[in-house]
């Protein structure tokens, strides 16, 4: 028997923007849509019109998209209590806002009827059979989101069905059934929701979970194999408190472990992409540790995984990375063994023997190095600088001969600045130049640049993107061992470079130098 194919709506332009520091601009959105038009996603929940001017632009600028496979769905609530649907103002703005799918949340938990709306429980039946009838009436697909399903059918199973049966009754074409709080388990919710899709079988079942318990793609999952054929997550977990069931994992778990068919399953290889596109939008840290899309997702540290992973893959991947748009990685640390060092100089495109000294010796160092403070996990380009000055490939583009920083406060009330003079050979001749920034490191990169920009123009590509600094051995104090790790990148690639010392201003200066080195051989200067 074939399953059931599994229509994927998308809540992250509405509950996604519920999440903490996460904000989205009408371009934002709008570019949103289309990137989950091309990926195959079913439907696009856009916002709640009429709830703020963003979300009521939005859905005015949506009108002209030109989307190949996607529903724009509109966000709202049942009629007000002792008003008709065709005089609600919010109904009608839904209406206004012109989409193909209208979905709308009722109250389903007793609890939320008469302390929250305070209205009777058999008016909210009508509020919801009203609202439903009213859109459907109009030409909209109508969602119903069972808010607080879960919960009121643990209360009273009678009168949450009773809430379902009104939704039915107007015509609703999907119920979503909602974990709203986020506490349901596994086994509670697989339960319920075979009976809801055994007692509603002319009727789509989906479902809508949060992941307040941390398991709501397992919940979401459950849904699904206990007959639900619809649903509803955002893309990286985004919303309100610790966020939506996340469809990065629920998407790739449903069409490569479990074998449903959806209409973005084959476009999973874009998952990744469209993941990073998100994060960057709302200004956030793409996960690293996310299942499928995450940086570490397929990396590898230790010798041993690292070996078995050259030999035989899927001995410790659990797919084919490229399947989501991700690709294996090698770390190269202090638990490096011979393996781990080749797959990485085969990634960074050294090549090194097996067998040889360097390789040997290669180890040792990096071993040394790593004890005294130095980290290469983030840091492939100091990393492959290393390793072209062990295979003799190195050929330094200046010569650094001395460096000063000055820190200077003149009086209370003005701002720090910071002086850098820096001396540098380039082909013989001697460079000096001074800079001035906010702050020393600052100063000393621009010194730096000035003093290779007339022999190197494309420095100017050159940016620094991030500058991290990690405290070792803390309890050393003020004498404490610094790592400082920086992000760079010139438009078309991105790399990280280290440094470490007893001085954070020595630390950051090898992490510039090895940054603008590598600039320097990537352009095959």
């Amino acid at each position: 028997m074939s399953k059931a194919k599994i229509s994927v709506y998308d809540t992250t332009l509405r509950d996604g923007t519920q999440g903490e520091g996460v904000s989205f601009s009408v371009t934002d959105k709008l570019r949103i849509a289309e990137k989950f038009d091309q990926f195959g996603i079913d439907y696009i929940e856009g916002g709640w019109p009429g709830s703020n001017p963003r979300d009521m632009a939005f859905f005015e600028e949506a009108k002209s998209l030109k989307l190949k496979h996607a529903k724009i769905a509109a966000f709202g609530s049942t009629r007000r209590a002792n008003l008709s649907a065709s005089e609600d103002p919010q109904l009608q703005t839904l209406l206004d806002a012109e989409t193909p799918v209208v979905t709308i949340f009722g109250k389903t938990w007793l609890l939320h009827v008469t302390e929250v709306l305070r209205v009777e429980p058999e008016e909210n039946l009508r509020m919801i059979e009203d609202s439903v009838r009213f859109l459907k009436e109009n030409g909209r697909e109508v969602v119903y989101d069972a808010e607080h399903f879960y919960d009121g059918y643990a209360d009273s199973p009678e009168y949450a069905l009773k809430t379902l049966e009104a939704a039915v009754a107007g015509g609703a074409d999907c119920l979503a059934l909602c974990d709203t709080n986020g506490g349901m388990m596994v086994g509670q919710l697989t339960e319920i929701t075979k009976s809801i899709v055994e007692r509603f079988p002319d009727t789509q079942v989906g479902v809508h979970c949060h992941n307040d318990s941390g398991v709501g793609v397992a919940l979401s999952l459950s849904g699904i194999e206990a007959g639900a054929v619809h649903v509803q997550g955002t893309f990286n977990g985004y919303g309100e408190r610790v966020g939506n069931a996340n469809l990065t994992t629920i998407i790739p778990n449903l069409s490569l472990k479990l074998g449903y068919e959806m209409n973005c399953g084959n476009r999973l290889e874009y998952l990744r992409g469209i993941s990073m596109f998100l994060a960057d939008l709302a200004n956030l840290s793409h996960d690293n540790k996310a299942p499928y899309v995450g940086l570490s997702a397929f990396t590898h540290k230790g010798g041993a995984h690292a070996d078995a992973t050259k030999k035989v893959s899927y001995s410790y991947e659990h797919v084919d990375p490229t399947k989501v748009g991700n690709k294996q990685r090698v770390l190269v640390s202090d638990m490096a063994g011979r393996s781990s060092l080749l797959m990485k100089a085969q990634e960074l495109g050294v090549n090194i023997d097996r067998n040889s000294p360097e390789t040997k010796a290669i180890i040792e160092k990096l071993k040394e190095l790593e004890f005294n403070g130095y980290e290469y996990e983030s840091a492939d380009a100091s990393l492959r600088l290393l390793l072209d000055r062990f295979m003799g490939k190195f050929k330094p583009h200046f010569e650094f001969e001395s460096y000063r920083v000055i820190v200077e406060k003149r009086t209370p009330d003005e701002p720090t600045t910071s002086e850098a003079t820096i001396k540098v050979n380039i082909n013989g001749e001697p460079h000096y130049t001074v800079a001035e920034s906010s702050g020393p490191v600052g100063a000393l990169d621009k010194a730096l640049r000035i003093a290779l920009s007339k022999t190197y123009p494309n420095l100017n590509d050159l940016q620094l993107k991030d500058y991290k600094v990690r405290i070792l051995a803390s309890q050393s104090g003020t004498d404490a061992k610094t790592r400082v790790l920086i992000e760079s990148a010139d438009g078309k690639e991105l790399w990280g470079t280290v440094g470490a010392s007893d001085n954070i201003i020595e630390a950051s200066w090898q992490a510039i130098r090895d940054s603008v080195e590598y600039k320097l051989l990537l352009d095959g200067q």
